[in-house]
């Protein structure tokens, strides 16, 4: 009825009451009956005119966006073809950029509605629309790899209706976007590819395509002669092997569909598999080397299946053409296709059994070797992996023939950074295998530049496989750090570098073992490249490495030493690493370890310094202590009881190797830990320890301790009312040591004093006055007359105690303190000491001669100036006959702290050297031992003050009495008379002096004496030092 419309306005009055009618059946469900009333729609509008029309476009376009049903869609979509057909080609072109936009709209129902268009297009338009196909193709393809089912299955239509339009007509515009999709990355689109390509095939062979194919043979298909020279005469022979390699490289897709929508058109279009691959050969194996290059993962991986099914199912009927095909295109220029004949290799060479490649070794060696040297890495990388496959047919021969030549092009400066490359990735594939034959060559002696860098570069390649070479390759490199030529060594500390850090946990042994060898070399730059390296490992390993730590810490601590200051340095430096490694927990458990290294490095210290302080060299670098003080610091402040102990004992060790310079950083971090520790509740042992460190650290940190004075001081005072006798002897010595730094003494001194008045256990009473000692040693000329006096006072009640340690403690104190007093306090107080009182007691007696004893030792030059020093003297001579042997033996050892004193300073006044000579003589044949003993020791130290002429003239009186001590049944007054005789005879100055003393002593006694060392005296015997 619409197609009889001649005159428009005819049908003007029935428009409104019919076109809801033909609306509505284009929505019926039965596809005829849309089908019609679409095309009802194109005749009103071709008969009438679009004016009378105005809201039908937007509608159907509306429609098309609808959410309903696809039915609706799919109606509104006929219809609008047909009326866009009606309309005319101008509009249609307005209309279709809006239509393909859509086709990529984020709603599916908008995309299926659109693409569904494209099914009716053909039919409505005819011809004209093949002239849109390359705008059209796209969107269609696009469609096919939609994540919603039924826009896919709208696009898989609208390509059938394609093809089934434009197979002969538009064939040469269909087929290029169909074999693009066959290598699409999505795998939908390449299913509705092969699909499509399918009905164009089989269009072009006069085929339905529709036949089943159950299993049988790939050898034979279901296609005749006749219809392959159909598609040959259609495509082009050329286009057609082409299209068929790309079919049969699908066969082998990642995705089961798309291999069986390949596997049924293949075997529908193909008549014999064998005869039809050896025709497509060329072409097929240029798409596979093509695909194994691209940068499609998925691509590669179904060429490689293709080929290795090729190989496998066609083996030698095939290996004569595809083996050469694979070598001719090396010699490819473009770099993408050379990586895809590696590949290709590679596949051909693990799909082939070994007897089939036996025959075509000859093709394939110099094939890959050639690769391995090419200039494009990817295809270095991949003639890497060819060459692991082949070494798996041709064993040794692939090494022998390829590794040789790599080794050889290293010398050659054009090919070196390829063969070097291709050395890498046959390394990272065999390389056990490769390993033995390549380092060798590289390690061999002088190692130059390049081998170094090589070096570097194959081991971060062979990884843990350098585990059991270590031997062969460290050494070489550590050496070679140490290179005068600057860029050797920077090139071989890099490749040291790489070889340490690829190590895995089965290597560390050997590792830490070579390291430790390096250590102890005798080459001062194998020891610095070795601790570097270690250091180096250390800081930035991610293994487990705390078993091993231990021995590194020891072995860089001893090196400290070193007698090379920048292997020092180096040492240092790698301690840092090393225990910076370490966690903090653990810290307190390498105490004892560091401890014992120190001692170590102490012991080697003293053995090269043969006297004078001790310094360990890299504890006197700028931050020395910085490596391991926090291993004593943990220790002091979260270990147990014993561990606190040792770590604040190893501590005074770690200070007392330290220099001043390299300390005075570091006083405030240890100090405020020392002091805070020892305020708490711990054993006297951990206290002990703390105030034997505090010593040390006042002698060597001084002025830098300023800030804690008080506290020390508090701390000091405190620890001497300590219940053991250690605690308070090491407070006693440290508050002496710490006094020198105050500028206030008197508090200090009279604080002492009175605790001293109140104390009432003897060993706290002792302790005061050590420490008394102490301050008047180091800080008496701080001390006020007055205060001196008031001390002075104290300790002359003191020295008469009952108790014999008081005494002696008081008596000290007092020959100190003497050294600061005035001249006429120095005579009443000598005057006191010496004048003896009705009733003298022992104790007193002893006490006073202890006291002149300890005068006479400290301030000799002013007793012997002062006018009470006549009545000193007669007390001395006194007492060198007092019934006690204490008394006598102290009054013989302050006769000799004075004749060495008179000696030393030629003193010439009253009771002089010759007249007080002879009463030490006396006490030579004295009745106890002990009193022989301390003579002979007054004696030596004399006679090591004066000249020999002035010991020749007391010979004839001092002679005899030697001899007969050196027949004492006393062991220590006949080893007293050696040493005695040694100086006295001037034994050791030559053989007339021997044979002189031989008139008093006999010659063997005098030469065994002879040979004893003339400075191993103690300063127990020695008077100047008692």
């Amino acid at each position: 009825m619409c197609s009889l419309v001649t005159e428009p306005k005819d049908m003007l009055p029935y428009i409104s009451l019919m076109l809801p009618e033909v609306k509505k059946v284009l929505a019926d469900p039965i596809p005829e009956v849309r089908a019609v009333a679409a095309r009802a729609l194109g005749s009103l509008i071709r008969g009438m005119g679009e004016e009378n029309f105005p809201d039908l476009v937007p509608w159907l376009l509306e429609t098309l966006k609808s959410d309903n049903s696809n039915v609706e869609r799919s109606g509104a979509a006929q219809g609008l073809s047909e009326v866009l057909a009606a309309l005319g080609r101008e509009h249609f072109e307005l209309v279709l950029p809006d239509i393909l936009r859509n086709c990529s709209h984020q709603k599916a129902s908008v995309r299926d509605g659109h693409l569904t268009l494209f099914k009716y297009f053909p039919r409505s338009l005819g011809p004209t629309f093949q002239n849109y196909l390359p705008r059209v193709l796209p969107a269609i393809l696009d469609g096919l790899a939609d994540e919603n089912e039924s826009v896919r299955d709208a696009a898989l239509s609208a390509g059938h209706v394609l093809v089934e339009h434009y197979a002969t007509t538009s064939l040469p515009l269909l087929l290029p976007a169909v074999e693009d999709g066959i290598f699409n990355d999505n795998w939908r689109i390449r299913q509705s590819s092969v699909e499509l390509l399918g009905d164009l095939l089989f269009k072009v062979a006069g085929t339905s395509g529709k036949a089943i194919l159950e299993g049988g043979s790939d050898d034979e298909g279901a296609s005749t002669e006749a219809q392959g020279r159909a598609i040959i005469d259609v495509l082009g022979r050329e286009k057609r092997n082409e299209v068929l390699a790309a079919v049969y490289m699908v066969r082998s897709d990642v995705s089961l569909t798309v291999r069986q929508a390949a596997l049924h058109v293949w075997k529908t279009i193909v008549a014999n598999t064998p005869k039809t691959l050896k025709e497509i050969m060329p072409v097929l194996m240029n798409t596979l080397i093509s695909s194994l290059a691209s940068a499609s993962s998925e691509r590669r991986q179904v060429a490689g299946r293709a080929l290795g099914e090729l190989v496998r199912k066609l083996g030698e009927r095939v290996l004569p053409s595809i083996i050469p095909i694979l070598a001719q295109g090396l010699q490819d220029s473009n770099g993408s296709r050379r990586q895809g004949v590696c590949i290709g290799l590679s596949e051909v060479m693990a799909s082939a059994g070994k007897h089939q490649l036996v025959t075509f070794m000859g093709d394939l060696i110099p094939t890959i070797r050639t690769a391995l040297c090419d200039s494009v890495s990817e295809v270095r990388e991949a003639a890497g992996l060819a060459f692991s496959t082949l070494y798996k047919s041709a064993g040794m021969q692939a090494i022998d023939e390829i590794v040789p030549t790599l080794l050889h092009a290293l010398e050659d400066e054009e090919t070196s950074a390829t063969a070097l490359d291709g050395l890498k990735q046959i390394l990272s594939v065999r390389t056990a295998a490769v390993l033995p034959h390549i380092l060798p060559k590289l390690v061999h002696p002088p190692l130059s530049a390049f081998n170094a860098h090589a070096l570097g570069a194959l081991a971060d390649v062979a990884g843990p496989g350098l585990d059991s070479h270590l031997g062969t390759v460290l050494p070489p490199l550590i050496e070679a750090m140490g290179n005068d030529d600057q860029e050797v060594a920077t090139l071989a500390k890099k490749a040291a570098e790489t070889v340490v850090m690829v190590i895995d946990e089965e290597g560390l042994y050997s590792l830490i073992a070579e390291l430790l060898k390096s250590l102890g070399d005798t080459q001062a730059s194998v020891r610095r490249g070795s601790a570097y390296l270690s250091g180096f490992f250390f800081k930035n390993s991610k293994l487990d490495l705390l078993d091993e730590s231990p021995n590194l810490v020891t072995t860089l601590i001893v090196m400290l030493t070193d007698p090379d200051s920048a292997t020092v340095q180096s040492s240092w430096e790698a301690l840092g690493c090393v225990i910076g490694s370490l966690p903090k927990d653990i810290l307190p458990t390498y105490v004892k370890v560091v401890r014992d290294a120190v001692s170590t490095a102490r012991d080697k210290e003293r053995r090269k310094r043969k006297g004078g302080p001790i310094l360990i060299p890299g504890f006197c670098l700028p931050k020395a202590l910085q490596p391991v003080l926090p291993v004593f610091l943990q220790g002091l402040m979260s270990g147990s009881a014993e561990l606190r102990e040792q770590a604040a004992e190893g501590l005074g060790e770690l200070i007392d190797v330290t220099s001043e310079n390299a300390l005075r950083p570091f006083v405030v971090p240890i100090t405020g830990p020392l002091i805070r520790i020892i305020g708490d509740r711990f054993p006297w042992q951990v206290k002990s320890a703390i105030l034997s460190t505090l010593g040390i650290l006042i002698s060597k940190g001084g002025i830098a301790l300023k800030p804690f004075l008080p506290q020390l001081q508090t701390t000091f005072i405190k620890c001497l009312q300590d219940n053991t006798r250690v605690v308070r002897s090491s407070s006693a010595l440290a508050l002496g040591k710490l006094s020198a730094l105050s500028t206030r003494v008197d508090p200090l001194v009279n604080d002492l004093l009175s605790n001293l008045q109140v104390a009432s256990e003897i060993g706290v009473k002792e302790a005061i006055l050590v420490a008394l000692q102490g301050v008047s040693k180091y800080a008496g000329k701080s001390i006020t007359a007055s205060v001196i006096n008031r001390v002075l006072v104290v300790l002359q009640d003191l020295v008469q105690s009952e108790d014999d340690q008081i005494r002696s403690s008081a008596a000290r104190a007092m020959g100190i303190v003497s050294q600061y007093v005035e001249d006429t306090e120095l005579a009443s107080l000598l005057h006191a000491l010496s004048v003896p009182a009705s009733s003298e007691s022992l104790a007193v007696r002893h006490g006073t001669i202890l006291a002149l004893s300890s005068v006479f030792r400290h301030g000799a030059s002013h007793v012997c100036g002062s006018s009470a020093f006549p009545t000193v003297v007669d007390c001395l001579k006194s007492r060198l006959n007092d019934d006690k042997v204490p008394v006598r033996e102290t009054a013989t050892k302050a006769l000799g702290c004075l004749l060495v004193y008179q000696a030393q300073s030629h003193y010439s006044g009253t009771y002089n050297f010759s007249e007080l000579l002879p009463f030490l003589s006396s006490s030579l044949r004295d009745d106890a031992s002990d009193v022989r003993r301390r003579a002979l020791g007054g004696l030596k130290s004399v006679a090591k003050q004066v000249n020999a002429i002035t010991v020749i003239s007391y010979l004839p009186t001092l002679g005899p009495a030697i001899a007969e001590c050196l027949r004492d049944a006393s062991t220590p007054v006949r080893l007293a008379a050696e040493r005695c005789a040694l100086h006295v005879f001037q034994l050791t100055k030559g053989m007339e002096n021997v044979q002189a003393a031989q008139k008093y002593i006999t010659g063997l006694d005098a030469r065994r004496i002879a040979k004893q060392p003339e400075l191993s005296d103690s300063s127990e015997d020695d008077m100047v030092g008692a």
